[in-house]
């Protein structure tokens, strides 16, 4: 019998990924934090910052001294987080 699926035919699956709320991008002078589910957006939208708020583009722009707390506010809420 013959597959037509290569999956099955090469004895592989893809990987599912795990998934992942928020991924902070670090770029030295600043990092970047992108929301990358629903549930991420709306934690940022919530719980960081203010009208004054820099984005780049969907992400949000912050200094190095205040990821450490965002990220470990953003854990302890039960989002999933990727440095």
């Amino acid at each position: 019998m013959s597959s037509n699926d290569s999956f099955v035919a090469s004895g592989s699956s893809p990987q599912s990924t795990p998934s992942v709320d928020l991924v902070f991008e670090n770029h030295f002078s600043l990092f970047l934090i992108r929301p990358i589910s629903p549930a991420g957006h709306v934690w940022l939208e919530e719980n960081v910052g203010d009208d004054n708020t820099q984005t780049f583009g969907c992400a949000l722009v912050c200094e190095p001294r205040y990821v450490e707390a965002i990220m470990r506010g953003a854990q302890s809420d039960g989002l999933a987080v990727q440095a």
